[in-house]
């Protein structure tokens, strides 16, 4: 199945909802503004939809394999990588300083949807070496931004991310790994690490794993995590490549999905000790790892958007050519193709409707990215940054989530041929089914969003963003029109039942802490429902305006936004009850855990 990177809407959604040109008009971005967007995105989709597009499949029917300790990627992905880093793709949102493009997350936010709705298994290489630019960037020194950071951009070397253990899954607290110090800057590393995206591989000559272990004498938990540098292969003075360390990938997992995409078991110190190099101070390295792990988070969520945009892509496809049954109201006599079926085209704009919300809010969230590191004033900064670290939990958690439901309803639009492997519809719900666990799971997202990004502000940042709601449903109220009012009645009862769930965990989350967080993920749900529902009435305001120079395209909008407001946003009155009810010692946590 051939993948259409989808560069009308990401350009409508870009310039419309995100404000290209305001972020176009901060310090640094004075050149890349819509035009300079454009022609990015769609160099970006000639090598999506002719280089990684086909690989696909193939990764998926002959997925990576493991050796004597040597990973070997599948076949083609290798030639594929060295077109994708020869393009320079690796360094589109990174500083120039270090060989990077330079550009906005908000352009490189588009670039990073086509690579995954391409090759989700292929593009999670480059997501975990972002992640490690990003920490070396942050906290590294200069020496070492100099020494890793031009070889990861260009793609000679890729990054990992190395947290999980054994018995050390989400609570890292129990992080056993450790680094004993050599006296000379070095330290020794010696452990176990777990669920290695892209561990081993030969793609590239060189891998820089970030790995957090504990120094001798450090606090007990979290407060004694160390974050280093330990790359397979030393690095001479010179910046040559040195003697092999001593970490070796001892397996690779046998998966779902993502299948491609080597998730390996990697061993530290066998042999005397693997050779690791602090980043910053000791004790800090979940500080650190936490700016890996939130550029991650973001990323992750954009996989959900791509994996749900492709698996509605092949599900379009298949229904257009499919016949099965006359139509209903009686218009032919003889059977017709499946998109003609009421019920059919209910899923189909169904997918397209979340997929399309989810796309918006993450574009809208890269902006407010954007402001945060380049406006002039630093209140404004810190404005958009408060809002975007709302929305990064809400983008990563409700988008994957939403992937599920896409991926599943892809193979529904498929009948039985969609339970067969050979239509293709499958791989996009398995390999879907990572996003929601990786990164942090949708109930760590959640956990966060209540934690650290409503009650520590006392929902100051929700009640900003129900603000802007209000005034998009004065909007939609000027125009009387049914489709307009429609939106108008069911935003605003989403933005009523997020408003009192907000209120709820603002209220309760000292004095009933376990109902608050037995709803978080409701909570979480309920606020990216609404959310994208916000955007996709804007977006519907944007289309009506501009009718007349695209008609079809703008009045395809307009009914996305109204499919969504009618029958996506209505569960938030059902996800409002669930948190609301909630009391402490009552319904789910009624049940005693020997009653399971």
């Amino acid at each position: 199945m051939s993948y259409s990177a989808p560069i009308k809407d990401m350009l409508f959604v870009l310039q419309e909802l995100a404000g290209m040109a305001e972020v176009a008009g901060l310090p640094g971005y004075e050149d890349a503004g819509i035009d300079t967007a454009q022609a990015v995105l769609e160099e970006s989709a000639k090598l999506c939809e002719e280089v990684l597009a086909p690989l696909n499949v193939e990764g998926d029917r002959n997925p990576s394999t493991w050796k004597d300790g040597e990973v070997t990627a599948t076949p083609g992905f290798k030639q594929a990588f060295r077109q994708f880093v020869e393009g320079g793709w690796q360094g589109v949102q990174h500083p120039s300083e270090y060989e990077g493009q330079g550009l906005p997350k908000l352009i490189a936010t588009p670039c990073i949807e086509m690579l995954n709705a391409s090759n989700l298994s292929f593009a999670l290489c480059p997501l975990l070496t972002d992640g490690a630019i990003e920490a070396l960037l942050t906290a590294g020194s200069e020496a070492q931004k100099q020494r890793y950071v031009p070889k990861l951009i260009s793609g000679e070397w890729t990054g990992t991310m190395n947290l999980t253990e054994p018995q050390a899954g989400s609570d890292l607290a129990l992080v056993r790994t450790r680094a004993e110090p050599q006296g000379d800057g070095a330290y020794r590393v010696f452990g176990t690490k777990i669920f290695i995206t892209w561990g081993e591989h030969d793609m590239a000559e060189n891998i820089v794993h970030l790995v957090l272990a504990r120094t001798p004498n450090a606090p007990e938990g979290v407060k004694g995590i160390s974050l280093f540098i330990v790359p397979k292969f030393l690095i001479n003075e010179d910046g040559t490549l040195g003697a092999r360390n001593d970490v070796h990938c001892v397996s690779i997992e046998h998966k779902l999905g993502i299948k491609a995409s080597p998730t390996t078991v990697l061993q530290f110190g066998d042999h005397g000790g693997a050779l690791g190099y602090l980043i910053g101070e000791e004790n800090r390295g979940l500080e650190y790892m936490f700016i890996m792990m939130n550029a991650a988070r973001f990323a992750v969520g954009m996989q959900g958007v791509a994996v749900a945009d492709r698996a509605y892509q092949h599900a379009v496809a298949y229904a257009k050519e499919r016949v099965q049954s006359r139509p209903v109201d009686g218009s032919a006599r003889e059977a017709v193709t499946i998109i003609h079926h009421p019920d059919v085209r209910r899923m189909l704009a169904t997918m397209r409707a979340q997929t399309e919300g989810a796309r918006a809010l993450a574009y809208v969230a890269a902006a407010h990215s954007d402001i945060a590191h380049r406006h002039a004033d630093e209140k404004v900064r810190a404005e958009h940054l408060a809002i975007y670290e709302y929305l990064v939990p809400i983008v990563k958690g409700w988008s994957t989530e939403m992937s599920l439901e896409v991926t599943s309803l892809g193979v529904q639009v498929h009948g039985g041929m969609g339970f067969i492997e050979e239509t293709g519809a499958a791989q996009y719900y398995r390999d879907a089914r990572i996003l929601p666990i990786s990164e942090g799971t949708t109930a760590i997202q959640a956990n966060d969003l209540v934690g650290r990004k409503t009650l520590r502000d006392g929902g100051a940042v929700a009640q900003r963003l129900l603000g802007e709601i209000d005034t998009t449903v004065g909007a939609l109220r000027a125009h009387d029109v049914r489709a307009f009012q429609s939106i108008a009645t069911q935003l605003e009862a989403g933005r009523r039942a997020l408003a009192a769930v907000v209120a709820f965990v603002v209220e309760q989350g000292k004095r009933d802490p376990n109902a608050v967080f037995v709803g978080s993920v409701p909570y979480l749900k309920l606020a990216g429902l609404v959310l994208a529902g916000w955007q996709m009435a804007r977006a519907a305001l944007v289309a009506r305006e501009k009718l007349a120079e695209d008609n079809a395209f703008h009045a395809a909008k307009i009914a996305t936004a109204q499919c969504f407001a009618e029958h996506v946003l209505p569960q938030a009155a059902a996800l409002e009850t669930a948190v609301l009810t909630a009391r402490n010692g009552e319904g789910l946590l009624a049940l005693r855990p020997d009653q399971f």
